[in-house]
């Protein structure tokens, strides 16, 4: 080989030399971009799950007692049905008493949240928040359409509807 071509050689060893420091620096850039994007996203969607399950806890504890409220909603009932007929009598001692014990269950089941949905006679009606039992021919034409009697309370557990309140309906 003559000088000339030994200078050349050198040079386009030289000259890729810093282009084999760039490319590596370039390379361990993009890996580092790739690692950091990986990690952010990773992040990101463990702080997605740790709110999606505080949410879903949260609905638990508030909505784990419903089957037990559920099942005491017939008592419920069977109260309102037991002072109706209470009040026909004169014996007012036992009517208070029961009167005492159904507001003490009434008070306890509110403070876990039970609420009643209010229903009245003359209501417009809603498939969407009542259960029709019956049709009867309305009594005059304003009430056709209209909830005419009221034959079960229904109850919300905080903003869920755990039964919805059995009506009548105007026809």
């Amino acid at each position: 080989m003559t000088k000339k071509a030994t200078k050349q050689k050198a040079k386009k060893e030289e000259s890729k030399a810093p282009e084999v420091e760039v490319s590596v620096e370039e390379q361990l850039q993009a890996e580092l971009a790739q690692e950091k994007d990986k990690f952010l996203r990773l992040f990101a969607e463990f702080e997605n799950y740790k709110r999606r399950t505080s949410k879903e806890r949260i609905e638990l504890f508030s909505t784990a007692s419903q089957d037990v409220i559920q099942a005491l909603l017939p008592v419920l009932d069977d109260f309102d049905r037991a002072m109706v007929e209470i009040s026909k009598h004169e014996e007012s001692e036992l009517s208070k008493g029961v009167e005492l014990i159904k507001n003490k269950l009434n008070t306890t089941l509110q403070q876990k949240g039970l609420r009643i949905v209010e229903v009245n006679k003359g209501d417009d009606f809603n498939a969407d928040n009542h259960e029709a039992v019956t049709q009867i021919p309305a009594p005059s034409d304003d009430l056709k359409g209209k909830v005419i009697d009221v034959i079960e309370q229904g109850y919300k557990l905080g903003e869920k509807v755990i039964r919805f309140p059995k009506v009548v309906i105007g026809q």
